[in-house]
């Protein structure tokens, strides 16, 4: 696989995101021994960055990693995120310095290793200042408990405040051909030398055509939560996912691979992490890294329908700096 580069991190350039491996899409399919198999496939594809975080499960995400790298450890770029639990007695999200040192060494013993690659603040928290929880995680990377420091939707004013307590690493934020706002950080990240790490760079799965109607998702599955996948939008966002479809005919291609491939072309220092929980969608996302897109064919996807309806809830988009 080609290879991508987050800061001072050089990772394969398609990554794997493991939340619906127990968290949020699972249900009833959850299957932790194909699981564990998707992620050595990747791995034996040139995949190294997996990404997890505490609130997955929650933490039974992160004890699913850690048991499918035992052995592989050195073949993996591992992150995971702090923030959405508190262990101090604190009530909701929780980015205090007391905070952070509680949670990574839950992680690190849930994942079973001695470091994390690159731990996230999963979202910014705006009772704790930006410079303290840095600060907190600064301190972490110089005890060895951490290589590298990432934000998660965070926007312009706090990425600009914790580069400058130690350099951020990546920020990830949701980011595919129908979530675009990212587009406009992309300036300061370069400037900083932040990668950019795409969650949700499926549209939540949307994009590959799978789900046709709402009926499609199990009952205790997130996306029924989404805007995007509430009724009147899903009917009208069917429109960009055969749109996809399309061009991905014209590319001897399937839709997720020309999703990502789009992604891959805006640059080197941007990182994709679909999210699957079986071997053989995994061999599929993993194929985008050998499908090259024609300028006419990124026209085109630039040019896909938008999206109608916001990419979270309400409650969720209360998180989300912008």
């Amino acid at each position: 696989m080609h290879t991508a580069t987050l800061g001072a991190l050089e990772v394969g350039r398609i990554g794997l995101g493991a939340m619906g491996m127990s968290h949020a899409y699972s249900g009833a399919g959850a299957d932790d021994d194909e699981s564990v198999r998707t992620i050595h496939r990747a791995l034996d594809l040139g995949v190294t960055l997996l990404d997890t975080a505490e609130v997955y499960g929650p933490y039974t995400n992160e004890e699913l990693v850690g048991k499918a790298i035992r052995g592989r450890r050195e073949e993996v770029v591992l992150a995971t995120k702090f923030g959405m639990i508190s262990h101090t007695g604190r009530e909701g999200a929780d980015s205090s310095r007391e905070n952070v040192h509680a949670a990574v060494d839950g992680s690190l013993r849930r994942l079973g290793v001695d470091h994390i690659d690159l731990y996230y603040q999963h979202r910014v928290d705006p009772r704790t200042p930006i410079e303290e929880t840095i600060g907190a995680v600064a301190e972490l990377v110089a005890a060895g408990k951490v290589r590298a420091i990432g934000l998660s939707e965070a926007w312009t004013d706090t990425i600009r405040r914790a580069h400058a307590v130690h350099p951020v690493t990546a920020l990830q934020s949701e980011y595919s051909l129908w979530t675009r706002e990212q587009e406009a950080l992309l300036p300061l990240l370069r400037e900083l030398g932040i990668g950019l790490v795409a969650y949700s760079p499926l549209g939540r799965g949307f994009l590959t055509g799978a789900v046709r109607s709402v009926d499609d998702l199990d009952e205790d599955d997130m996306r029924r939560s989404n805007p995007r996948f509430a009724e009147e939008n899903f009917r009208r966002n069917l429109a960009a996912a055969d749109e996809v479809r399309a061009i991905a005919d014209d590319a001897g291609a399937t839709p997720a691979q020309v999703a990502l491939a789009w992604i891959l072309a805006q640059g080197s220092d941007i990182v994709p992490i679909p999210g699957t929980k079986r071997v053989s969608r995994l061999e599929e996302n993993v194929g985008a890294d050998a499908v090259e897109l024609t300028a006419d064919q990124l026209a085109r996807l630039d040019a896909v329908t938008p999206a109608a309806g916001g990419h979270h809830s309400e409650q969720q988009m209360r998180l989300i700096e912008r």
